[in-house]
């Protein structure tokens, strides 16, 4: 769990990291297992774009219309190239979800 506010030792059984960065990323990610998967976490995304540590980003846009809320990817957020590799289109939700891959890059510009 990745969090600024929870500490260690009231979730003895939970691994808790206060402070992310890439070196942290490339020891998870070299554990077994499956892949590392963000739901939600505007600012969490946002570090790891700005740290180039995301491959793909799965979108699923739901046909409402929103006057306000709290954005996908909060600025000052890094551009970065997406590439669809998939679609579908739930017909009953009327719900679209993308999967994209994002261009690699050594670091983004904020």
């Amino acid at each position: 769990m990745i969090s600024s506010t929870l500490a260690a030792a009231s979730y003895p059984h939970v691994t808790i990291i206060n402070k992310l960065s890439r070196g942290v990323i490339k020891q998870l990610r070299q554990r077994p297992g499956k892949d590392i998967w963000l739901f939600g976490g505007g600012e969490l995304f946002r570090h790891l774009l700005t740290l180039a540590m995301v491959d793909t980003i799965e979108l699923a846009i739901a046909p409402v219309l929103l006057g306000g809320g709290i954005p996908f990817l909060p600025p000052p957020a890094p551009s970065c190239q997406l590439t669809l590799t998939e679609q579908r289109r739930y017909e009953q939700s009327g719900i679209v979800w993308l999967s994209c891959q994002i261009t690699p890059r050594s670091a983004y510009e904020v």
